[in-house]
């Protein structure tokens, strides 16, 4: 019997070499059909429609464009403590791990298997080595024992060919959606970078407008002080007490919502820092302290392809390629191929030199015959899939050129804006000395004067929130396009 094993051994081998042959000529004329998705969905326009400066290449620190020790400093708390951060990287991780379980269908599957048999038979009887405390006596009542062991080691092996690209589809999905994950990764961290600057900005503006306001109040109570003075002397009538006094209320009832929005922005703030809202606290308190970047931008295929959502979203068309590619696979046969060997032996010392017990070679085809259109209905949801996903791709571009042009006109709208302004509470500040001195002098009514302090106030205030904008549609361009630049 051991002397027919080569033979058999030899005659399936030939079998599955010449089932593996066909196969490959088979195979080779079966092409992926997925469509390429890498063409542009829509015209890039060559410049902006605001007027900006050149620029060349990303600057990935761009936040230090406002010169801010302190920001810097409190985003690099974000990007380490946040907990939507550890989340996006755990995803990496699990989508690293996916990619890897993929990629193992491109490979044979091997196991082993080992056996150890123990037989003993008495009297006739046959019993198992478990029955551990009767091996132990030889022999029971006079009968007679006799007991055998046997050793055995098995390995199999089996892989589905891939002729039609549907494993390797897979490998490809999976990888896409490795790099997708990496991307909502980046663009989550550039979302955090830029709400944590606009949350230190809104504070700093809340807490310099917090600064108006007292200033205005003192200023208040100093008019008030002039017109109790007057009101003595009989030089003012009890109606500007009245109406100053009013002024003075109203300025100290500002103040209380501004402290609130100042306790608000600082736990908003630390919950993105992924710190304990109560005791947090941040030292600046003057919008002043920051300084402006200046605007260059360049045209959007330089600096836009550096947009994280936007490579994201490609990388999804990818994905839905490769699942086409896997979808149309299927409607093609299941081709797999198995084999397995054993030895076995009397003894563990035996196993080294015992003859091939057993080999088996097993060539499979699998073909769904009829399955009610369940696969030809996988791809046309893929193809949807995809069509859907490029529609998505061209809307995110769309929405990313109008994103730059709107922040570009933000930025120059408020910067004249704030000239103005300035302008405007030079004069304001000038009218309020002349009309105080005017009123000390009786030459003007307190309206004069009570007109003039609320033009200051509302000047002043104007210009801190003005400024505020100025940054945040400096924070939006920079989010628009990816992160800063560095000038050509």
């Amino acid at each position: 019997m051991m002397k027919n094993q080569p033979d058999t051994l030899l005659s399936s081998l030939s079998v599955g070499l010449a089932i593996l042959i066909l196969l490959l000529l088979n195979g080779c004329a079966v092409q992926s059909t997925g469509k390429d998705s890498s063409s542009v969905v829509t015209d890039l326009p060559a410049q902006w429609s605001e007027q900006t400066a050149s620029a060349n290449s990303i600057n990935p620190t761009w936040w230090r464009d406002f010169a801010s020790a302190e920001l810097d400093k409190l985003i690099a708390q974000g990007l380490q403590n946040n907990p939507d951060m550890g989340i996006a990287t755990e995803r990496i991780v699990q989508a690293e791990a996916q990619a890897r379980i993929a990629g193992a269908s491109l490979f044979p599957v091997l196991s082993g298997s080992a056996g150890a048999t123990h037989r003993e038979t008495r009297g006739g009887n046959t019993a198992n080595a478990d029955a551990a405390s009767n091996s132990s006596s030889g022999t029971n009542g006079g009968n007679s024992s006799n007991s055998s062991n046997s050793i055995s080691l098995g390995l199999s092996a089996s892989y589905e060919f891939d002729f039609w690209g549907k494993n390797a589809a897979g490998v490809r999905a999976a990888s896409s959606q490795q790099q997708a994950s990496q991307f909502d990764r980046d663009s989550l961290r550039l979302t955090l970078i830029a709400g944590i600057a606009s949350g230190y900005f809104q504070i700093l503006a809340v807490r310099e407008r917090l600064l108006v306001a007292r200033d205005n109040l003192a200023i208040a109570r100093r008019v008030l002080h002039v017109v109790e003075a007057r009101v003595r002397y009989g030089a003012a009538a009890q109606l500007d007490l009245t109406r100053q006094r009013s002024t003075v209320l109203n300025q100290e009832a500002a103040i209380p919502p501004l402290q609130l929005q100042e306790q608000q922005g600082l736990y908003a703030l630390a919950i993105l820092l992924g710190q304990v809202p109560p005791g947090f606290q941040v030292a600046g308190d003057k919008l002043q302290q920051l300084q402006l970047p200046a605007i260059a931008a360049g045209i959007p295929a330089s600096l836009l392809h550096s947009r994280p959502d936007l490579a994201s979203a490609e990388t999804q068309l990818a994905v839905a390629n490769a699942n086409i590619d896997a979808a149309r696979a299927a409607l093609f046969p299941s081709i797999s191929l198995s084999s397995s060997l054993g030895l076995a032996s009397d003894s563990l010392r035996g196993l080294v030199n015992a003859p091939l017990t057993s080999f088996n070679l097993t060539a499979g085809l699998v073909q769904a015959i009829f399955d009610g259109g369940r696969l030809r209905g996988q791809v046309s949801i893929a193809e949807s899939r995809q069509r859907e996903l490029l529609l998505f791709y061209r809307k995110a571009v769309l929405t990313s050129l109008a994103d730059v042009n709107s922040a570009l006109a933000a930025s120059s709208r408020s910067q004249t804006l704030e000239a103005l302004l300035q302008s405007g509470l030079q004069e304001s500040e000038l009218a309020l000395r002349l009309s105080e001195v005017r009123y000390r002098a009786g030459a003007d009514d307190l309206l004069v004067l009570l007109d003039a302090q609320r033009s200051l106030y509302q000047a002043q205030d104007q210009i801190t929130q003005i400024r505020l904008s100025r940054l945040q549609a400096q924070l939006g361009l920079y989010k628009a396009l990816g992160g800063g630049w560095t000038k050509a």
